[in-house]
């Protein structure tokens, strides 16, 4: 029987999916997609989830669980910041059960916090006693873990994210071409103000980066279309070069730099305005930027669980609707 878990996550930006071998330590990833679908569009002014950004989000699902179907042992899906803020989340998220058969949850902040510490420390050996810090930054919002564990010891959600600052300051996009000095200074400065908690965290031995502003940000600094690498170190100036060269073009020639997945193209810049904010804020020059993070966090939390409660990496679904064994 199949060891795999797999866990499909609706972000505000993106829809993904991770498919791993929980018998291994760290687990093996399989299979890791995502599709940008955006759900989060236009939530900033309605506080409702728009019906195409829906059923976009919604065909995301479906594509996904047709690539996992009959690989995995358990199944679990969980939903981030446009859906716990709005209005009409718990309706969105009844669709997705119906079409899953397994419930959604919709993480909390600090749940998301957590879920990415859990898989960030995944990339990095002992700690010898140094705290870990771990930075999530998501299309609506940015999450920050500290530890020296496998559960974080601080963690704090903050209600920004690379689209909804982009909404905020929509020349960022690049659809009116190169972003000027004004806009990018009045974005920092909005950054600054809703990261303010981060700067009460004393500094950590080591500094984590996951989401997809940092690893498509690294993708963009190697040249590469497919974000393959495991970890990649990003200083504050890889950072601040990327911001100059991205806000330098308009849209359309930001999508066919080599490493951007042009989804992505119009909020990076955004993406990059909190991330070097976030470097400040904590004291860091440098930091890893990781594939391991919220999914296989999410994941390694349910093996954590079932470990405490003696039912082991390989419990079953127990005959719940949507239970696919591999055979």
């Amino acid at each position: 029987m199949s060891k795999h878990y797999a866990v499909i996550s609706i972000g505000t930006n993106s829809t993904r999916l991770t498919l791993a071998d929980m018998t291994q330590d760290p687990p093996h990833v399989d299979l890791a997609r995502s599709i940008g679908t955006r759900i989060g569009e236009g939530l900033r002014e309605s506080g409702v989830l728009g019906d195409e950004p829906m059923q976009r989000t919604l065909d995301a699902v479906a594509s996904h669980y047709r690539a996992v179907k009959g690989h995995y042992l358990r199944l679990f899906a969980i939903a981030t910041s446009a859906v716990r803020r709005a209005t009409n989340g718990e309706a969105f998220t009844s669709c997705v059960r119906q079409m899953l058969g397994v419930p959604v949850h919709v993480l909390s902040g600090d749940e998301e916090a957590e879920a990415s510490y859990r898989g960030a420390i995944t990339a990095f050996g002992p700690l010898h006693d140094e705290e870990l810090g771990v930075v999530d930054v998501g299309g609506g919002s940015t999450e920050y873990a500290t530890g020296d564990g496998p559960a974080p010891d601080r963690t704090v959600s903050c209600e920004i994210g690379a689209v909804r600052l982009t909404e905020t300051l929509p020349l960022l996009a690049g659809r009116d071409g190169v972003v000027d000095l004004d806009t990018i200074e009045r974005a920092r400065a909005i950054a600054r103000e809703a990261l303010a908690p981060l700067a009460d965290f004393p500094k950590t031995g080591h500094l984590a980066l996951v989401g997809g502003s940092a690893t498509t940000t690294a993708a963009l600094l190697r040249g590469k279309k497919k974000t393959l690498f495991d970890s990649f170190e990003l200083s504050r100036s890889d950072l601040q070069r990327a911001l100059v060269r991205l806000c330098g073009l308009p849209l359309e020639e930001r999508k066919k730099l080599d490493g951007m997945k042009p989804q992505r193209a119009d909020i990076l810049p955004a993406g990059i305005i909190v991330l070097e904010t976030v470097l400040d804020l904590v004291g860091h020059d440098r930091a890893t930027a990781t594939t391991a993070d919220l999914l296989l966090g999410y994941l390694l939390q349910q093996v954590d669980r079932a470990g405490r409660n003696g039912q082991g990496p390989g419990w079953t679904a127990h005959g719940r609707p949507g239970y696919t064994p591999a055979h």
